[in-house]
């Protein structure tokens, strides 16, 4: 926004509201070549930036806090461009694994408004919130020097905003499964075919190759654009021992066995670990790329990695997952029925979904796995938030025990720690949204 040749700056709460005000998802947006006619004018920032791409279903943003971690331990200065937030909209923006001061995230939103209010003057279609949040992720990495990207794509890959770029040091395709049908496709293959479309030619390649049907997609896309191809499957790593704080771990590759220990209790972390080792191991191999790390640095940063609402014990016996979809909710279910029988508990579970999610799908796999007392399903605070009423509908028409339903999380939340006991555990699971008002509320309790 320009006056008299100066720039005039909002404060943080006023650029907040700005950009909370732009559609997430709009019916136009601009072309991957528009979006490079943007970047040409911010200078192409991304061209001097060396960057990790990591598309897929779930597990992308725990493989973007594995890398991140690892290298800040060998001593990178790293920038982290996640979503979505849970809280916080600076949360997206991470260097060295903190989001971003108000005073940065302020800057360079009036610098992308500017930027933004340029182009619509020649033309250009005025970004979408994820256009603009990626714009203010070039400018901030940009200005404050980063050695490294991780560069997490939205939704799919191909004609996501973040394929803009042409030349990572690596692409990365985690898990897939069946997600944003609407706009991905109805079939793994399809959405496979999606998630392959960040592969560049001869850029090497890193994926889940735990799906059959999605890994054939991908080989095949890699070998038709002569990209080096690495699959990361169960046979890759094996789980030694779970422990109270973590996962006591082997990781398989070239003929040599590597100690890791994972902290999580999660097993779907321990692949998504081992897909990000793959990736910073085949990025350090090419000289040109200029990363030096050091083995004793890397099982370090994975030590230390964390990464919120991913089978998070935040209370003695409280666990957040954001798991929200089909694929999610399956490795969610693996996971608490280990610690169910580990710990001689049944569960409590509190759930909310939104209506745009395969959530009678999640409900019928919760219902089938968990030994299940008690269910509390909640309203979130989104126009997508699905009613309680639908939400008690769908578990009821599966199970006989007891379903509470309460208009807010914050009532939900607070209800269900009233009730914990002895005899359960509680499971928060279904949305990220979810997971982000859990958050507040126990922040707000000072829990």
């Amino acid at each position: 926004m320009q006056k008299d040749g100066m720039l005039i700056m909002m404060n943080y709460e006023s650029s907040k509201e700005y950009l909370e005000g732009l559609p997430m998802w709009a019916n136009q947006k601009n072309s991957l070549r528009d979006v490079r006619c943007f970047l040409q004018e911010m200078g192409e920032p991304d061209k001097s930036m060396k960057i990790f791409h990591v598309a897929g279903t779930n597990g992308k943003g725990s493989v973007c806090a594995f890398i991140s971690s690892a290298l800040l331990q060998s001593g990178y200065k790293v920038g982290a461009f996640v979503s979505p937030h849970l809280e916080d909209v600076r949360e997206r923006f991470l260097i060295n694994g903190a989001m971003i001061t108000e005073e940065e995230f302020r800057d360079s939103c009036c610098r992308i408004k500017e930027l933004s209010e340029k182009m619509m003057e020649k033309g250009f279609l005025h970004p979408t919130y994820f256009e603009y949040v990626f714009y203010m992720c070039m400018d901030i990495f940009h200005k404050k020097d980063i050695d490294l990207v991780i560069l997490e794509a939205g939704l799919g890959g191909r004609i996501d905003i973040t394929n803009v770029i042409d030349q990572p040091l690596v692409s990365i395709i985690t898990s897939i499964s069946m997600d944003h049908m609407n706009l991905l496709g109805d079939t793994i293959e399809k959405i496979a075919e999606e998630k392959a479309g960040i592969i560049k030619p001869g850029i090497p390649v890193i994926y889940d190759g735990t799906c059959l049907e999605a890994a054939a997609i991908i080989e095949e896309q890699a070998g038709k654009l002569h990209s080096p191809a690495y699959c990361v499957d169960r046979q890759s790593y094996s789980v030694k021992s779970w422990e109270t704080d973590g996962i006591k771990a082997v990781f398989y590759r070239e003929g040599r066995e590597q100690d890791f220990f994972i902290p999580s209790q999660a097993e779907y972390q321990v692949i998504n670990g081992r897909l990000a080792y793959e990736a910073l191991k085949v990025a350090a191999k090419d000289e040109a790329n200029g990363l030096i790390l050091d083995e004793a640095q890397l099982h370090q940063g994975f030590q230390a990695m964390r990464w919120q609402a991913r089978m998070e014990e935040v209370l003695p016996g409280v666990f957040l997952d954001g798991a929200h979809n089909a694929g999610g909710i399956e490795a969610f279910t693996e996971t608490s029925l280990r610690l169910c029988k580990e710990r001689n508990k049944r569960v409590h579970l509190l759930f909310s979904a939104v209506e745009d999610k395969e959530h009678a799908v999640m409900i019928r796999n919760l219902a089938g796995k968990l030994p299940l007392d008690r269910i509390t399903v909640t309203h979130i605070d989104s126009e997508r938030g699905l009613d309680t009423e639908t939400l008690a509908e769908e578990f009821q028409s599966f199970l006989n025990c007891e379903v509470r339903g309460f208009d807010t999380v914050e009532s939900a939340v607070n209800n269900c720690l009233k009730e914990r006991d002895e005899d359960h555990l509680l499971f928060c699971v279904g949305s990220l949204y979810l997971m982000g008002e859990i958050k507040t509320v126990l922040r707000r309790n000072g829990l």
